[in-house]
């Protein structure tokens, strides 16, 4: 069947808010708004608007966004089919091959930029540590939300690449404050022991046999961003857990996501930890087990 010539925004948005939530999408409405603005070169803000006022799409808008929704129908991740992710007060360049940031994450952000700003409010300059970095989601809201001196450790290439890309969207002035390292989060930066205010991680920690529910996840997001290791998928929280107490200086504070039935277990690898001398677990906005802050030693 050809394509009309135009079709009004408010017909579009119908049609492809039931496709998707045929397809199982769950949030077929915002996602409408969000490939239509992405097809228009638009904000979904300003997508919204028009429709409100009446606009219509023209013929070859409409392939666009036919493109685009077979694609997200088969669960492709929304954020790779536009390319960027939201992320507190800033967005990333996503795609295959990299982690897409949850937004559970930014609590988890948020908890490590609390514990940076307690240490400005002293007249330092922290030093910050995002472990097993990805995209640069955390280390880059740092950089952008505090006056820290960063340094983000991630090893696959992939996600390297996704890295560089976004800390050069950062302003000259930000970019002077990150540093990005190639490297294992377990063992990188021993030049930096005893040195670092907070350490920060959202790292792999699913356990061995666990199959994400979500298509976009199971099917898009790397296997190394999602499977920590071991028989119950903290092996590499230990190892990054181990980094932290190494570079932390007394006093200093680790931040670190896990799974929300990992609570006690990630407690419990921290203090087996001679370093840390607390272990506190905390909830994400919808009130599940989601992270861990725990603090060093004051010297």
């Amino acid at each position: 069947m050809p394509t009309p010539e135009r079709a009004s925004l408010a017909q579009v948005y119908a049609q492809v808010t039931t496709r998707l939530e045929n397809a199982g999408v769950p949030t077929p409405g915002p996602d409408a708004d969000a490939l239509i603005a992405h097809v228009m070169h638009k904000t979904p803000a300003e997508v919204r608007t028009a429709r409100a006022r009446g606009d219509y799409l023209s013929g070859a808008h409409l392939d666009e966004v036919e493109d685009v929704v077979k694609r997200r129908v088969a669960r492709e991740p929304l954020q790779h089919i536009c390319g960027r992710a939201p992320f507190r007060t800033h967005e990333l360049r996503v795609g295959p091959g990299v982690f897409v940031p949850r937004p559970e994450t930014e609590v988890v952000a948020g908890a490590a930029i609390e514990a940076i700003r307690a240490r400005e409010h002293s007249g330092e300059v922290p030093y910050a540590i995002d472990l097993c970095a990805g995209s640069g989601a955390i280390a880059l809201a740092l950089v952008r939300e505090t006056q820290a001196r960063v340094w983000a450790v991630e090893r696959d290439v992939y996600a390297l690449e996704y890295l560089r890309r976004n800390v050069a969207d950062l302003t000259e002035t930000e970019r002077s404050r990150i540093t990005v390292t190639a490297g294992d989060a377990r063992t990188a930066l021993d030049s930096l022991n005893g040195q670092c205010d907070v350490v920060v991680s959202n790292p792999p920690y699913i356990p061995p046999g666990a199959t994400p529910l979500e298509p976009e996840v199971a099917h898009h997001d790397p296997q190394v961003a999602l499977y920590g290791l071991g028989p119950d998928g903290l092996e590499i929280p230990r190892g990054v857990a181990r980094a932290a107490a190494r570079l932390l200086s007394p006093g200093g504070i680790f931040v670190m996501e896990h799974g929300q039935e990992q609570g006690e277990a990630t407690r419990a690898l921290v203090g087996d930890i001679d370093a840390f001398v607390s272990a506190v677990t905390h909830q994400d906005l919808a009130g599940r087990d989601r992270y861990l802050v725990a603090h060093t030693q004051s010297g």
